[in-house]
């Protein structure tokens, strides 16, 4: 007898991150599928789908054809600039992302690099696996100047747990194109002006969607604006960084390093016209696993299943579109 339930295809990593959830889900068939999208919308024309949780991937064709029209492509994840929602939009798709749910754990991640950078763990490890005792002299954080660049939701998890505890003091930039709100707790100063809120910081972290306005937001003109003890943190999204521009200026001593967790091609390797950033001393790498936690991958799968079934009943209200 043919399953009368609803299919939801969720790309193959998505899957294995919350197959728990996925398998324990009410009403719901959810099967893993393809991440490659011509394989992916195979699999939509096979099972007759109408609803798709997807990751990180760029998908830019053959996605937005094989769905009907009212169908859902959910993104496992907060960045939607993979999704092309001008095409979704053409299609008469929802697109929806899973806000909030990740914010500490990226926060959590954020802190760590920027602990990882402080105390020079990176090379503190690779002294350790050669056999060799370099106990080199760190720095505390208390005390130092952290600019959070992005106030949402994850830039003001930082901030709470830099200030609360680390005793850190944060400045935290919002967009020049709008006012700075003011009272944000936490923050001993909030502005629009980067160049204002990055002086004099040890750490920059980023906070902002990739979008055409933000795509290459820190490049070379911006870095020269960061003190040449400070640290670039990135658990936001690659392409707000010129990694070309990063490279020039971690190779010449002008900033004092950079702690990564995305990048503009990932699995990484190195942007167009750019050096390695694994070369470099001075970088501390992880491989974008900022919200990957148990609990935080929980929560996603949680609610990009909440948006299906928002959408089944009718409510678009409530459901977390981009």
């Amino acid at each position: 007898m043919p399953d009368s339930k609803p299919t939801v295809l969720v790309t193959e990593p998505e899957y294995r991150k919350g197959e728990d959830c996925f398998l324990a889900a009410t009403g719901l068939e959810c099967r893993p599928a393809p991440s490659d999208e011509h394989a992916l919308a195979a699999a939509i024309h096979d099972f007759q789908a109408r609803f798709v949780i997807v990751g990180g991937r760029h998908y830019s064709g053959p996605l937005y054809d094989a769905l009907p029209a009212g169908g859902v492509i959910a993104r496992f994840g907060v960045g939607h600039d993979g999704i092309d929602k001008t095409r979704a939009t053409a299609a008469r798709l929802f697109c929806t992302n899973t806000p909030d749910v990740l914010n500490q754990s990226v926060a959590e991640h954020t802190m760590l690099l920027i602990a990882a950078a402080s105390r020079r763990l990176v090379v503190a490890l690779g002294a350790m696996e050669t056999g060799t005792w370099n106990a080199a002299a760190g720095n505390d954080l208390h005390g130092k100047r952290l600019a959070v660049i992005g106030c949402g939701g994850i830039g003001r998890a930082v901030a709470r747990i830099a200030a609360l505890g680390y005793g850190m003091h944060v400045t935290g930039c919002t967009r020049p194109d709008a006012p700075a709100p003011k009272g944000l707790d936490h923050f001993e100063l909030v502005t629009n002006d980067f160049a204002a809120a990055v002086r004099g910081a040890d750490f920059v972290s980023l906070h902002m969607p990739a979008r055409p306005d933000t795509i290459g937001f820190i490049n070379r003109e911006r870095l020269a604006l960061l003190s040449d003890r400070a640290w670039l943190i990135n658990t936001a999204r690659g392409a707000v960084v010129v990694e070309a521009a990063l490279f020039e200026s971690l190779s010449a001593g002008r900033i004092a390093g950079a702690a990564l967790d995305v990048f503009a091609r990932e699995p990484y390797v190195p942007a167009e016209g750019s050096g390695d950033l694994r070369s470099l001393p001075n970088v501390v790498l992880t491989p974008h696993v900022g919200s990957n936690t148990v609990e935080s991958n929980r929560g996603i799968a949680e609610r990009a299943l909440q948006n299906i079934r928002f959408a089944m009943a009718g409510e678009f209200e409530r459901m977390d579109l981009v």
